[in-house]
């Protein structure tokens, strides 16, 4: 698994890289802030970032927002403040999992397994999620489009829904494709 660390203490930055790579993970990129932090994960494209809560210029939260807005990876937060503003902060912001310092590798692997299945799952969410909009919108212009076929050529439901999918058949299109082109393009239509 590759991993961005963002730590603003050069020594922590340098023992949690340390403690991870011997973990087996990779790191590909280290930070001292968050806006270096957002940069290297952009350039990256890890499959994790652990970053620390407080740093310049971007702090921790700011940056694991704009991580998980841009859909680049998962976020493990780490901090030295168990603050309940500052935990609620960061789970607004996307964070996949939160880890209270001073830390060991084994209190950091379970939060990377966590964070990276929920990534996971949002990630097939959000496919999922979109796969049913675009066979929403197929069903709702092949509707319209049996409608206008019934009222131009006086077709039935049946007969106007087997046109659209020869039509889509025999031309080697997707059916709201041919659906769209009967809204869009049959004479008479108003």
């Amino acid at each position: 698994m590759r991993v961005v660390v963002a730590e603003d203490e050069a020594l922590i930055r340098l023992d949690l890289a340390e403690m991870l790579e011997e973990a087996g993970y990779e790191v590909v990129g280290q930070a001292p802030d968050g806006q270096q932090a957002v940069e290297l994960v952009r350039e990256h494209k890890p499959d994790l970032v652990v970053m620390d809560v407080k740093m310049p210029v971007l702090d921790g939260i700011s940056a694991a927002e704009i991580v998980g807005s841009e859909h680049l990876a998962p976020v493990v937060m780490l901090t030295a403040f168990s603050d309940k503003t500052l935990v609620e902060r960061a789970r607004d912001a996307g964070v996949m999992a939160y880890v209270v310092k001073p830390f060991t590798i084994d209190d950091l692997r379970p939060a990377i397994d966590i964070a990276r299945s929920r990534w996971d799952e949002i990630r097939a969410l959000e496919s999922e999620i979109a796969d049913l909009g675009e066979r929403l919108e197929t069903r709702k212009a092949v509707d319209r489009a049996k409608g206008v076929l019934m009222t131009q050529l006086k077709l039935s439901e049946p007969d106007a829904f087997r046109w659209i999918q020869k039509t889509a058949m025999d031309r080697r299109l997707g059916m709201r494709e041919v659906a769209e082109a009967v809204i869009n393009g049959l004479p008479g239509k108003r």
